[in-house]
């Protein structure tokens, strides 16, 4: 895996870890234990979806930290003119001659309909370090590729409201 993440990516796992073992499990198992009440389990399907939900959460609570283990840990500041995570990006696209805002962010929170991209997709990759003004190459693959121009940063702070993504 060896996924790039911040200290703050890490410490959401954390919460939602705690919160699926201390909370979510012991209702799940409680369900659990009155669904099999219902009596014969071949044919309840309460019991089926109920055992279903928790091992749903427990493969969840080990994908998380396995996620967590594996981690490469990086330092989400960037000098104060220039690209980083979680700043928020506006981008004019030469070819659409569009413009575009966009926050750069890790692979475990990215939402493209919410305008947060991975620093992993070609257009993360491309801008992550850059400065306002400058025209930069996106890279698709080895024969096709754009030019966007970096016309703003903001310096996101708050990313409280990121979700992890679920797999």
């Amino acid at each position: 895996m060896r996924d790039r993440l911040t200290r703050s990516d890490i410490q959401k796992m954390q919460e939602e870890i705690e919160y699926r073992r201390v909370t979510l499990r012991e209702k799940l198992i409680a369900d659990v234990k009155e669904a099999r009440a219902h009596g014969d389990l071949s044919e309840n399907f309460e019991y089926h979806a109920a055992k279903r939900e928790k091992n749903r959460n427990d493969s969840r609570i080990r994908y998380l930290e396995k996620m967590i283990k594996t981690a490469r840990v990086i330092d989400d500041s960037s000098k104060e003119d220039e690209v980083g995570i979680n700043n928020t990006v506006t981008v004019y696209f030469e070819d659409e001659k569009a413009v575009e805002t966009y926050r750069l962010v890790t692979t475990v929170r990215t939402d493209s309909v919410n305008g947060l991209i991975s620093i992993e997709s070609p257009l993360g990759k491309a801008i992550l370090g850059k400065k306002a003004g400058e025209r930069v190459y996106v890279n698709i693959n080895g024969d096709a590729g754009y030019y966007v121009v970096i016309k703003e940063i903001d310096k996101t702070t708050d990313d409280s409201m990121d979700r992890i993504n679920q797999y």
